[in-house]
């Protein structure tokens, strides 16, 4: 089955943003990672203002919603302006499935990040699709 999450996007105010959306929906983060949690990546310097900012996080609202973010980055990040700090986030059940995924909504449009394996263990990737709308779909072949 596949699974929709919207993710949002802030400007350096993500961590504040979930704290006040974990007093409303309650619940626990299940994950709150850093910039500065990241392992070095050529090409990527990661200012100290930045390693403090929310690199990921989620908060389940639900049997099978889950809220997700980030901040942006710095000179590295996405440009983000309000009203394209949203994405779909596309949970999915195999490769296979990423891939064709990806290959269709990216036709057209903006491949963001390729799909590749991740350093916290998701087949990932980002586009936009020829709407501009922003995609990220995931494969972790620990799901269950």
């Amino acid at each position: 089955m596949t699974i929709l999450n919207p993710y949002l996007t802030f400007l350096g105010n993500c961590e504040a943003a979930f704290t006040f959306y974990k007093t409303i929906f309650g619940g626990e983060f299940t994950y709150l990672g850093r910039f500065g949690d990241m392992p070095p990546q050529e090409g990527v310097t990661i200012s100290e203002a930045d390693k403090n900012k929310i690199m990921h996080i989620s908060l389940p609202i639900n049997d099978t919603t889950t809220l997700m973010g980030s901040d942006t980055g710095g000179d590295w990040g996405a440009k983000i302006v309000t009203g394209n700090n949203i994405s779909l986030a596309l949970g999915v059940n195999s490769k296979s499935e990423a891939d064709r995924l990806f290959k269709a909504l990216s036709d057209g449009g903006v491949v963001t990040m390729p799909m590749e394996d991740t350093f916290w263990g998701d087949y990932f990737g980002m586009c936009t699709d020829q709407f501009n709308i922003n995609w990220m779909i995931s494969y972790n072949n620990n799901t269950p």
